[in-house]
């Protein structure tokens, strides 16, 4: 270290945005112990796509609201700069729910995600915008911050923009994290059980490429040079394989007889094989199968009780998560402002049996009607001037 770069330390100077590092900067995720999954790949399973998107898209379509507390009592704050965001669009290019759509599956493929805080020349947060994680390296300063290097592609002419972002400048929302500093995603943590369901899609793909014709053994009376082989390999594989020529008339002669050689995929168990896999990658991204289409086991009261489940178990640590992480980026420790999804919807039980259950409570003197009414999210009864 530099008598300069000391001197900065001992005056809390802040950390520069040029973007060359300083040699004591540290790369993080090289303690990683295994190689990161391709989250694009990945996405090539039925099951990982729809695990992302229900995920995503129910995170995006829920309800936000900005708050703060006076008394034990919430107030919201319709008009607040948050809100107006909320409503006109994060950015010129996003809605909200795009922008926080494009964060989560950000989160669930790669482990983190990065959004930008735009600020006007006061100061004051006028956007936010999305940038794709994989265009980000994220550093480790001599001080303890963070700073995360983007390299923003443009036209092709142009190069990359490379530009550096720290810690104030950004959310940082991230998957559980190994060090406290970077997410890291639940495919590269469940490694194997991709790659066999990869294995198996790969498997079924070339199983149907080849016409969903068993492969098999020409047998030759006498001895075929090397040629010969390669000629009448090519030959036959022009004429049989594949999907276009499934089903065609095989005719021989010569004496070249035909013989199987690989067993069925019944017998091989490829499809409860992939059934399997698909239940494992939703246990993976803790998602009730029936929500990503394996309706298997599934029925209309599991189904609707599994619905309730994905809400309380699979949402909600996860909504809290990113309530956090915007509360501190955004307002700040000790700020009287506090922004909250709404959840009350996933997280109810049916209306017949909430409705009898409200019943219960009211015959038994638990809850009058106006906390009836503040429980299913209604504004009180107005009661009108007597006389």
């Amino acid at each position: 270290m530099t008598f300069m770069e000391t001197l900065r330390g001992w005056l809390g100077a802040p950390e520069r945005r040029d973007y060359q590092p300083p040699v004591t900067m540290t790369t993080l995720g090289v303690g990683v112990p295994c190689e990161p999954a391709n989250p694009y790949l990945a996405e090539n399973l039925a099951v990982v796509l729809a695990a992302v998107n229900i995920l995503s898209g129910t995170m995006a379509a829920l309800p936000v609201i900005v708050y703060t507390r006076r008394q034990g009592e919430r107030i919201e704050q319709p008009d607040h700069w948050l809100q107006k965001l909320v409503r006109g669009g994060p950015n010129s290019q996003q809605v909200w729910g795009g922008l926080i759509e494009s964060a989560v599956a950000s989160v669930e493929l790669h482990g983190n995600a990065l959004v930008e805080i735009e600020r006007d020349e006061n100061g004051s947060v006028n956007g936010l915008r999305f940038i794709p994680w994989p265009w980000v390296t994220a550093q480790l300063l001599s001080t303890g911050r963070m700073a995360f290097d983007v390299y923003e592609p443009q036209m092709p002419a142009m190069g990359a923009r490379k530009r550096r972002l720290l810690a104030a400048d950004v959310i940082h929302l991230k998957d559980r994290s190994d060090d406290g500093l970077i997410g890291r995603s639940r495919l590269s943590r469940a490694r194997e059980t991709l790659r066999a369901a990869t294995a198996q899609q790969t498997f079924a793909t070339a199983f149907l490429e080849r016409g969903a014709q068993p492969s098999g053994v020409l047998e030759v009376p006498g001895t075929m040079s090397q040629e010969q082989r390669t000629t009448l390999r090519e030959a036959f594989k022009s004429r049989h394989g594949g999907a276009d020529n499934a089903g065609s008339t095989l005719v021989l002669d010569g004496g070249i007889s035909w013989k199987s050689a690989q067993i069925s995929p019944e017998d091989a168990e490829l499809l409860a094989s992939r059934r399997f896999s698909v239940e494992e990658i939703a246990r993976v991204f803790g998602v009730p199968p029936p929500l990503v289409g394996d309706l298997t086991h599934g029925t209309f009261t599991n189904s609707r009780e599994a619905a309730r489940w994905f809400g309380q178990f699979s949402l909600t640590p996860r909504v809290r998560r990113i309530e956090a992480e915007l509360n501190r980026a955004l307002f700040g420790p000790g700020s009287r402002y506090e922004i909250e999804f709404d959840m009350s919807d996933l997280l109810r039980s049916d209306p017949e049996t909430r409705w009898a259950s409200h019943k219960i409570a009211v015959e038994a003197g638990i809850l009058d009607p106006e906390e009836i009414r503040q429980i299913e999210g209604w504004n009180p009864r107005k009661v009108e001037a007597a006389g």
